[in-house]
């Protein structure tokens, strides 16, 4: 299953970055023998103003038909990297051959997008920077395939 990352913004170079990278070559490497990888990071930027609307236009054009839509959103559920990881297999094991995981603007995701997510995942209750919210969802994609491999990574 080809994960893509689907983000409002440019992660410029700088730590933040290096982590996302560090994060996503591990996932390359432990994720691809359990069906889940490439990553591709989708990066789209609304130039014009129009807001959420716009970038949620922009946002569902990066993200593949028939793709597993999960958003990022201070409302949605708290799992833990368990169930984060389960959520995963089941896309996975169903024949879902994409999943795309989104993260919006400033003013967050546009509504009618996040209306379509198969599953809306919070970090928590706090809001987060969004370079930040990237940083931490490449290594929890990272942890869930450690925990589908059965490696030591994660541990209870």
């Amino acid at each position: 299953m080809r994960l893509h990352l689907c983000a409002v913004g440019r992660l410029r170079a700088g730590p933040e970055r290096a982590l996302v990278d560090d994060y996503l070559q591990r996932l390359d490497r432990t994720g691809r023998p359990l069906g889940l990888g490439p990553v591709s990071e989708h990066e789209v930027e609304d130039r014009k103003g129009g807001g959420m609307a716009a970038e949620g236009l922009l946002l569902s054009r990066a993200i593949p038909d028939g793709a597993a839509l999960c958003v990022l959103d201070e409302r949605g559920k708290t799992l833990s990297s368990p169930e984060f990881a389960q959520a995963l297999a089941g896309w996975r094991d169903a024949g879902r051959q994409d999943a795309a995981f989104v993260i919006g603007g400033a003013d967050g995701v546009d509504p009618a997008l996040r209306a379509r997510a198969d599953l809306t995942l919070s970090f928590g209750r706090m809001v987060w920077p969004h370079m930040l919210v990237r940083v931490m969802l490449a290594e929890q994609l990272y942890r869930a395939a450690t925990i589908l491999a059965g490696s030591p990574y994660h541990r209870v």
